[in-house]
């Protein structure tokens, strides 16, 4: 098996301590769309296992004790505890008091968080709502995770549509190229001035400066993955 490291979207965390202070991976925007990751996220989970991994590192390089770190740092042998067993995702302040302890950056406490999103795992029903276009009662659209950057060439969504509007769905456009793959329903898809019929199993693949979006929903509800390639962030 690859020695990568694993994200895994939907899994809990603890809480953050000093969320007032600015607390880390409370937030990632996604594409174009700057969805809230939520506390509990896999995102905040690999930001809490790395800064708990270089924390023990830079203590028992001291040779100290827990008991010795809090009093140098300022805080409480139990948060410290929860820091390490990445328990809580320490807030900038707190950060701010490790690195001044430890005699190393603030930045040291990150190191090996990019070998963490070499690979992206979203369980079942974990993928993060975002808004979107015609997102509201009946329309949900998950975001599946992005790779970091030079990486993030590919924008997957799983979209879910349960009710009919009376108005059409707008035709989108967009650099690239889109896959679309139904998993439930049935619709016709317009792409261009064709409309194609998709059912479960069906994959459509088109070119994205190519108006397309959904036409008629036939046999509701409707579930497909929809997969952008977009140009990397440089």
């Amino acid at each position: 098996m690859s020695d990568v490291g694993l994200v895994s979207i939907g899994a809990v965390s603890g809480q953050s301590d000093d969320r007032a202070s600015g607390a880390l991976g409370g937030s990632a925007s996604s594409g174009s769309s700057v969805p809230a990751v939520s506390s509990g996220s896999g995102v905040e989970e690999a930001l809490g296992a790395v800064i708990a991994d270089r924390v023990r590192e830079f203590r028992l390089r001291h040779g100290w004790t827990v008991g010795i770190l809090a009093e140098a740092c300022g805080l409480s042998k139990g948060m410290l505890y929860k820091i390490e067993n990445a328990q809580t995702s320490p807030s900038l302040a707190t950060l701010a008091r490790l690195s001044e302890a430890l005699s190393v950056p603030v930045t040291a406490f990150f190191r090996g968080l990019s070998e963490e999103q070499d690979v992206i795992l979203v369980k079942a029903g974990a993928g993060l709502d975002i808004q979107h276009r015609r997102s509201g009662q009946g329309h949900r659209y998950q975001t599946l995770g992005t790779m970091r950057a030079p990486h993030d060439s590919l924008e997957p969504m799983l979209v879910t549509l349960t009710t009919r509007d009376a108005d059409a769905f707008p035709l989108y456009q967009h650099a690239g190229t889109e896959l679309i793959f139904m998993i439930a329903g049935k619709m016709e898809y317009c792409c261009g001035s064709a409309r194609y019929l998709l059912e479960p199993g069906d994959a459509l693949q088109f070119t994205g400066e190519v108006t397309h979006g959904p036409g008629e929903l036939i046999t509701l509800p409707i579930q497909f993955l929809a997969v952008k390639s977009v140009t990397p962030s440089s």
